[in-house]
């Protein structure tokens, strides 16, 4: 009986469906035929990138740092409540997407993927390269931990809103209760 390594030596020499197709048919082995399927599946669905290095490099230089979406619906929203901020304060520990110096308090406007969101259906690590991205989610989650307790000990009150408590559903209610924390309502 073939294992499944031989399997995989086969689907690799031959990328080509046509030829799985092939093997499918003729294998009588229920066994072999589970393999073939699963190792198939596998390297379709779950390691394999449907995009070149090139392309994946230009996708990640695309993603922002500043004036994300997320942040210009807070921004816009705080605006249209007479909430006055400023962004980005440098002088400020983790540099703060929105600083509101006459409530002495900071927002941070987190992307559920890159900061760590716990039990967020946005927050999968990605299965290429995971150790790669373990890592560098650990150390953004740290970061932040280590900034908030910074933030926190020169007096700040510190608000965080995630990326997934800005979707449709979710928007109203998140928004109106960043504004009753704010204003110090709740």
């Amino acid at each position: 009986m073939l294992d499944a390594r031989y399997w995989m030596f086969v689907l690799q020499i031959e990328n080509d469906f046509e030829f799985v197709k092939l093997v499918l048919m003729r294998t009588n082995c229920l066994y072999a035929q589970t393999c073939i399927l699963n190792l198939l599946f596998f390297f379709i669905f779950v390691t394999m990138d449907n995009r070149t290095k090139v392309q994946r490099s230009y996708n990640m230089s695309r993603i922002r740092s500043t004036n994300t979406k997320p942040e210009l619906l807070v921004r816009k929203f705080l605006f249209a409540n007479g909430i006055k901020y400023r962004l980005y304060l440098k002088e400020l520990a983790g540099k703060p997407d929105i600083v509101i110096r006459k409530l002495n308090s900071v927002i941070f406007i987190n992307g559920c993927f890159w900061h760590g969101h716990k039990n967020c259906k946005n927050a999968k690590t990605p299965v290429a390269n995971q150790e790669f991205w373990v890592s560098k989610i650990t150390s953004n989650h740290e970061r932040d931990k280590k900034n908030i307790r910074l933030l926190k000990n020169d007096g700040w009150r510190v608000l965080v809103v995630w990326e997934c408590q800005l979707d449709q559903k979710k928007l109203d209610k998140t928004l109106d209760n960043l504004v009753k924390k704010l204003l110090g309502k709740n």
